[in-house]
């Protein structure tokens, strides 16, 4: 089966302003990096569909879903001081979660082996309650009710932006149905994410969180996935993995932004994506779904996109025009007390 590509251009109409660095040029630039590079036809365009305010329901409470489709009819304004709605914000939001949820139905109806979700504004700071760090929906939470909705039992979501998903955190923290895992720079934004965070009630050890120094670095990540993650899927057994995939742990995010400093390279995310991919064939038939987040270096995140999809598609040779640069690898006191909170060790 192909690998799928959901994008829409109405994913550029959500206008956070000229110099906020989660712009609608992030998706021109990938797509064009695609165009370039020969990957476009590689792949198969699925087009996505509008979350209904039902869809959204499952994750955020009704009155928010409101809120922010009315602030878009009146113009847009501020859900915080970096997470802004503008004229185009909503309808651009409920066809990102629907983005998400295509990728799903794509997976699960053989429609494709994999599918990615090139999609804006990104979802996993957002909670139920309300919207920030340039999330207003939950994409990847989203999707992963309308899964078990769709009578799936176990879903599994692996996070790699270098922010943790505060938001996809508290939709599942006391679910046993999602495992939510998530390898980020801590501290940083948004102050959670802590190893120590494991869920509650019935979602004890449900939630996994792996909080990195600055500068880890591919090994780091690498390591985080094949010590932590491997074990506790093979545990949990997935029908399905979600993937938040956020490219903004590239060394270029923390030149050029001043942002944070994660020493990733785009050989480091193929390495992930076919780590990912591996634990869907062993555990799941297959069935990976990816949904973009973060990633704010154009260049960087478009061809860490085009190595993503390269991996995937089962290439060996990765275009890599930034170069790595040294990790610190991952702590093995660290590895070690994520390891004894989960029952590794």
């Amino acid at each position: 089966m192909p690998v799928a590509l959901i994008y829409d251009p109405v994913y550029l109409e959500h206008d956070p302003g000229g110099h906020h660095p989660e712009s609608a040029a992030r998706l021109t630039t990938t797509l064009k990096v695609l165009e370039e590079k020969g990957m476009l036809p590689r792949l198969a365009r699925l087009a996505p569909y509008a979350a209904t305010p039902d869809d959204l329901a499952l994750v955020h409470h009704p009155a928010y879903i409101r809120a922010v489709e009315r602030a878009a009819a009146q113009g847009g304004g501020y859900l915080d001081f970096d997470t802004i709605i503008s004229r185009g914000s909503y309808r651009a939001a409920v066809m990102a979660a629907g983005g998400a949820m295509r990728a799903v139905d794509a997976v699960l109806d053989g429609e494709a082996q994999a599918a990615f979700a090139l999609v804006r504004p990104p979802g996993h700071h957002a909670r139920p309650t309300r919207g920030m760090g340039f999330c207003l929906f939950n994409n990847v939470a989203v999707a992963a009710r309308h899964a078990l909705r769709r009578g799936l039992q176990r879903v599994l979501i692996v996070d790699y932006d270098v922010h943790h998903g505060n938001g996809t955190q508290e939709a599942f923290y006391r679910d046993s149905d999602v495992l939510y895992f998530s390898v980020h720079q801590y501290p940083s934004y948004p102050g959670t994410g802590d190893y120590d965070e494991v869920g509650e009630g019935v979602g004890e050890g449900y939630t996994v969180n792996v909080p990195l120094p600055g500068g880890t670095g591919d090994a780091g990540f690498e390591s985080a996935f094949t010590e932590i993650l491997v074990p506790l899927a093979r545990r949990f057994r997935p029908e399905l993995i979600l993937a938040s995939v956020g490219y903004d742990a590239h060394w270029t995010n923390s030149v050029y932004l001043n942002m944070v400093a994660m020493n990733m390279s785009v050989q480091g995310y193929a390495t992930l994506a076919r780590h990912l991919q591996a634990l869907a064939d062993e555990l799941c038939r297959g069935r990976l779904a990816l949904v973009l987040e973060g990633g704010y270096h154009l260049e960087a995140q478009a061809y860490s996109t085009l190595a993503t999809f390269a991996a995937l598609l089962g290439d060996t040779a990765i275009e890599d025009p930034f170069g790595c640069r040294a990790g610190r690898g991952l702590d093995a006191a660290l590895l070690q007390m994520v390891k004894q909170v989960h029952g590794l060790v």
